[in-house]
């Protein structure tokens, strides 16, 4: 933890807002202190991937608390990014730092252009001596409102620059193994993989009630960091000094796995699924277990309208997910290579069809 060099550091509504909405200058200041001093040596790099928009806009906006439906949810978020990202720019300039407003959605990270623009930006930023602030599209966005926090996208956020570690701030300081709130619950300091956390009781949102995400989405979020090789630390914002400097606090999560092409990590978690194939039995476990390409000959089934490059999930006989790929048909296209071989399709509707469905490097596995 105290070697990691670039490290990119999540923060939730609830660490920077009242209950009652609007901005908290004195807990924003307080986390800049500690991120302007953990990269004032310049052996640090920081991305802040920040959420806040949409509590930020609420007593603006006169509403008492966070709107269900999604047109005041988006109105709550176009006043409040701007204050957000105001205040931000006002307390890192207290230290000489100039920070970046970077704005993504789910789509801006399953396209692969997208997201290596993004990267391009990100990096940019970084070798500059600028703070990138990350924060998901919340105007334009669907899905990722729904989502709620920013955990899975700060955990994409840090796979994407190549991140030596993830912080992951919340208003508990770490993950216990049952409600932090009552007698007899223990921090659980290390999480070495999923056994760990069997039969631990993991709760939702708290009670700010300016948020939506909770510790459910940080263990998920940390779950994916760590099966692409960066390691997490969950802990509270006023913890988040120790986090930085590699002291024990909060909760460790250890690697779990190897880095992964960036494509494959973002469709597995980013991208959102435009249809979907039944494939049978001899096609999933070509897929699953011996990782090749999807070929018409092993599709059952098409469902749902999409476009050759959309995302799609490959189901089993049973409907059961078993991989994600990008598929290279339009849906329309898809029955009539049903059940049929490359070769055959390529004799009666040329050269173009003989070809995979889903190549290889465009699949990935969500089972076994």
């Amino acid at each position: 933890m105290a070697d990691a060099r670039r490290i990119v550091v999540k923060v939730g509504s609830s660490s920077l807002t009242t209950a009652a909405g609007g901005l908290d200058a004195d807990r924003v200041d307080a986390l800049v202190d500690v991120l302007a001093k953990a990269r004032s040596g310049g052996e640090k790099e920081i991305v802040l991937v920040s959420s806040g928009a949409i509590a930020a806009g609420l007593a603006p906006l006169g509403l008492a608390r966070r709107p269900k439906d999604l047109a005041r949810q988006q109105a709550a978020a176009s006043v409040g990014q701007g204050l957000l990202v105001a205040r931000y720019t006002a307390s890192f300039a207290r230290y000489g730092v100039r920070v970046g407003q970077v704005l993504l959605t789910t789509d801006d990270t399953s396209r692969r252009a997208h997201y290596r623009n993004a990267y391009r930006t990100l990096d940019q930023l970084l070798t500059m001596g600028a703070v990138p602030v990350v924060n998901e599209n919340d105007t334009v966005a669907t899905d990722e409102i729904r989502f709620g926090d920013n955990d899975r996208l700060a955990a994409l956020v840090a796979h994407l620059v190549r991140a030596d570690l993830l912080v992951l701030l919340s208003d508990v300081d770490g993950l216990y193994d049952g409600d932090p709130g009552k007698p007899g619950t223990s921090r659980i300091e290390e999480v070495r993989g999923p056994a760990d956390l069997e039969g631990v009781s993991i709760g939702s949102a708290g009670k700010a009630g300016v948020g939506t995400g909770g510790m459910v989405t940080k263990v998920e979020a940390a779950r994916i960091a760590a099966a692409a090789a960066v390691p997490v630390v969950l802990t509270s914002a006023s913890r988040a000094a120790d986090a930085l400097a590699g002291r024990d606090t909060g909760t460790y999560f250890h690697r779990t796995g190897r880095r992964s092409a960036d494509r494959l990590l973002w469709l597995a978690h980013a991208s959102t699924p435009q249809g979907s194939l039944t494939l049978d039995a001899g096609a999933v476990r070509a897929i699953v277990e011996g990782r090749k390409s999807l070929l018409p000959a092993g599709i059952a089934g098409v469902d749902g309208e999409f476009s050759a490059g959309d995302p799609v999930e490959l189901r089993d006989a049973d409907g059961r997910p078993v991989a994600r790929g990008l598929v290279n048909f339009d849906a329309k296209e898809i029955p009539q290579l049903i059940g049929r071989s490359t070769r055959e399709l390529a004799k009666e509707l040329g050269p173009g069809y003989e070809r995979e469905v889903i190549h290889r490097d465009d699949l990935v596995v969500l089972t076994g």
